[in-house]
């Protein structure tokens, strides 16, 4: 490998770790309280951590969100939107975001936002991704993935041609999403909140070890590509008619075949999967997405390939 094939990139000075941004998934919640009271456990040389509660009236409540869902409000339009009397809490919330930690796009915003979520789904200690063509991202995957080796540690990536989320996360240069399950909603586990908490360490640990000046050669990751949301069967009234199949409950990332179980009626009957492909389900019977009309979500297996990569700073002290 000569140097000349590896890219330069900025070093990574600001870092927040996002709890909250629902609020009642609790492992995040408690961890980013704990960290501003004390934070030397996520502090770094070189860089600032800092921890932020993003949602702080939905955790007073236990509850998703107070008007509408923060993590999904951090678009133009949204972020845009004059402030008046009956805005939505989390429409004027994520503009606090915005300016705090963006403007989102911007070469002010910070660095890196780790944002932590739970799920009710048997997804373990998932990584979010949201750019194909994030190099440090996916470098920061590749190392935190073989730090937590041999627990699985899957990453999902929601680029998607017409899938929009407008994350809170998006705020950042570098978005991470950390989705670790099942949890209930409103519970804390100790084995999750712990999966969480290790996630961010490897994290941070990688941060500081490119800051550094250590180079990280090419490498390739495993990821799940979103395709498609999947509603449940429902009727003329648009009510829910079929539940998970026990078959495809807790099947997370497992590989489904055309002619495989999908959904039961209460009347017994079986509703298979129809497809030319293998696909990969995850978010399988997520609480929180009830509403949103999504019984889980399909997902096709790719490689994604990061390059040669290594921190701009050591420029100057070169030849």
């Amino acid at each position: 490998m000569t140097s000349s094939s590896v890219v330069d990139k900025p070093p990574v000075r600001r870092v927040a770790v996002f709890g909250g941004t629902h609020g009642n998934e609790l492992s995040g919640v408690f961890l980013v309280k704990h960290w501003q009271e004390n934070g030397a456990e996520i502090q770094r040389t070189g860089m600032e951590v800092k921890p932020f509660l993003t949602n702080p009236r939905a955790v007073k409540k236990c509850t998703r969100y107070i008007d509408c869902d923060l993590n999904r409000v951090f678009d133009p339009d949204n972020l845009g939107r004059t402030v008046v009397e009956d805005i939505p809490y989390e429409v004027r919330r994520a503009q606090e975001i915005n300016h705090i930690f963006g403007p989102k796009g911007s070469d002010d915003a910070y660095d890196l936002i780790f944002d932590l979520h739970n799920t009710t789904s048997n997804m373990g200690g998932t990584l979010i991704l949201e750019n194909s063509r994030d190099d440090f991202t996916i470098q920061m995957f590749h190392y935190i993935k073989n730090a937590l080796a041999p627990e699985r540690c899957p990453v999902l990536l929601i680029e998607h041609p017409s899938l929009k989320y407008a994350t809170t996360r998006s705020v950042a240069k570098h978005p991470v999403g950390v989705e670790v399950g099942p949890q209930p909603q409103g519970v804390v586990r100790a084995d999750i909140l712990d999966k969480m908490r290790k996630i961010v360490k490897h994290g941070l640990d990688f941060v500081q070890l490119f800051n550094e000046g250590n180079e990280f050669p090419p490498c390739t990751i495993e990821v799940f590509k979103i395709m498609e949301k999947v509603d449940y069967p429902r009727n003329k009234n648009d009510e829910v008619i079929a539940i998970i199949h026990p078959k495809l409950q807790d099947q997370d990332w497992q590989p489904l075949n055309n002619g495989d179980p999908l959904f039961l009626t209460l009347d017994g009957e079986v509703i298979a999967y129809k497809g030319d492909c293998t696909v990969y389900p995850t978010f399988i019977n997520e609480a929180a997405y009830y509403e949103k009309k999504q019984a889980f979500v399909k997902t096709v297996k790719m490689k994604l390939t990061a390059k040669h990569i290594r921190s701009s700073v050591l420029d100057q002290n070169t030849s």
